[in-house]
């Protein structure tokens, strides 16, 4: 497909990739390399973590990424953080706007919880075949991000998973500022308007 535009920048394609709804997706990433994440159909929550490659004891701390943004709802500009206080990501292009750091992730315990549904297919599922890959376990999932959901919260606190502010062809694009682990689980709930009830593909676009 030749040598795209990610995050403002022409580079070499080195995985193009759409993951189909539902699934997981993992991989390092190495410092300036650039990851593209589109919401091909829209509404489609994609749930995501991360660690340091060369020490996966350092991964994605949600409050500091929060404190150090000043807001719970990342954009461009905004870091992602280590648990280090280190910066593992940048959001350098974004043409949703909003990205929820405060829902975390289904898992088959919580859809019985809240749903009253049994052995459903869930993130933190899929996050556990993904760590699996690289010799991490459940130890290892921590708070994650939410790209393209929209959490909002009300004055009172109030919060809620609402249909999704994304639409068809939306992205954003992410700079390594550090070799970083990845993890996508592309959300399979169908349970709550996060996926407007229909969980769709995404593309991931490596450009280096």
């Amino acid at each position: 497909m030749g040598s795209p535009t990610v995050g403002g920048a022409v580079g070499r394609v080195v995985e193009d990739r759409v993951i189909p709804a539902g699934e997981p997706w993992a991989r390092v990433l190495t410092r300036g390399q650039m990851l593209r994440i589109v919401d091909v159909e829209g509404r489609q929550a994609v749930d995501f973590l991360c660690y340091n490659a060369k020490n996966p004891e350092e991964r994605y701390n949600a409050a500091d990424t929060m404190k150090y943004a000043k807001t719970i709802f990342l954009t461009r500009g905004h870091g992602i953080y280590s648990d280090m206080g280190r910066r593992l990501f940048t959001i350098v292009e974004d043409t949703c706007g909003r990205h929820d750091t405060i829902g975390g992730c289904c898992s088959a315990e919580s859809n019985k919880l809240r749903y009253d549904v049994e052995n459903t297919p869930n993130c933190r599922d899929n996050f556990l075949k993904a760590l699996g890959r690289f010799g991490l376990s459940r130890k290892d999932i921590v708070a994650n991000l939410n790209f393209f959901m929209n959490v909002p919260v009300e004055a009172d606190g109030t919060l809620g998973i609402v249909d999704g502010l994304s639409a068809p062809g939306k992205s954003l694009s992410l700079r390594a500022e550090r070799d970083s682990l990845v993890l996508v689980s592309n959300c399979p709930q169908i349970n709550n308007p996060c996926n407007g009830f229909d969980p769709t593909p995404v593309r991931m676009v490596i450009c280096a």
